[in-house]
């Protein structure tokens, strides 16, 4: 295995955890709010993130995509918090505000780690020059950057307009009532499509432009 992948596996690994286990909480919570127990119910509002991976979609095949393709195409997923819609007042409505509450905690996240680089990581690395604390302050900065750097891509590919990803959920909220039925029905095939984005130039035109946007948007600071 190529030593940078594997350095960046290493590093990225805790600021992957953390996106997704706050993504995952944040959707349970909001249900929650909004009239939904059932994730609290199944024990899954807890920031332990062992309730929220899925060992083929959140550490199998990431891993072994970022091996084979040399880093260059990577894809997983979490395991989704349930929720029932029918225990919403407004099942249209708040589905589409709970599935929008994980990428805006990702965005939210990503913000986070940027402050906590600049003013707090950075200045200690600037006042403290010997190798001990390089030793500690040079991982920490690496991994807030992999955090801002994750927590886009999760904000961003889950907000592209495909159920059953958070931004299909928030456009079929927001369609009318038939409208609405009818673009839910794409959902069944919504994984295959976004793989195929995502390998096709059409993910180089849409998506990533947009990930490379908001990342530069948030580290402009530092």
């Amino acid at each position: 295995m190529d030593t940078s992948i594997l350095r960046e596996i290493v590093i990225s690994a805790f600021p992957i955890l953390i996106a997704v286990t706050f993504h995952e909480v944040s959707h349970g919570l909001v249900a929650n709010r909004l009239g939904d127990p059932t994730a609290k119910l199944m024990g899954r509002l807890t920031l332990n993130p062992i309730a929220h991976i899925d060992l083929v979609g959140t550490i199998i095949m990431p891993v072994l995509l970022l091996v084979f393709t040399n880093g260059q195409f990577v894809f997983g997923y979490a395991k989704p918090v349930p929720i029932n819609p029918a225990n919403f007042r407004d099942p249209k409505r708040d589905m589409a505000i709970s599935a929008a509450a994980g990428p805006l905690t990702n965005i939210g996240l990503a913000f986070l780690s940027m402050l906590i680089l600049k003013f707090f990581v950075l200045p200690l690395a600037a006042v403290f020059q010997g190798s001990a604390a390089k030793a500690v302050v040079t991982p920490l900065a690496l991994m807030l950057l992999q955090s801002i750097k994750w927590n886009v891509v999760l904000a961003v590919f889950n907000m592209i307009p495909i159920p059953p990803l958070d931004g299909g959920r928030v456009l079929v909220g927001l369609l009318p009532h038939r409208q609405a039925v009818s673009y839910s029905k794409i959902e069944r095939y919504g994984l295959l499509i976004v793989i195929l984005l995502i390998v096709t130039d059409i993910a180089d035109i849409f998506i990533y432009p947009v990930m490379s946007w908001l990342y530069s948007l948030i580290t402009w600071m530092l």
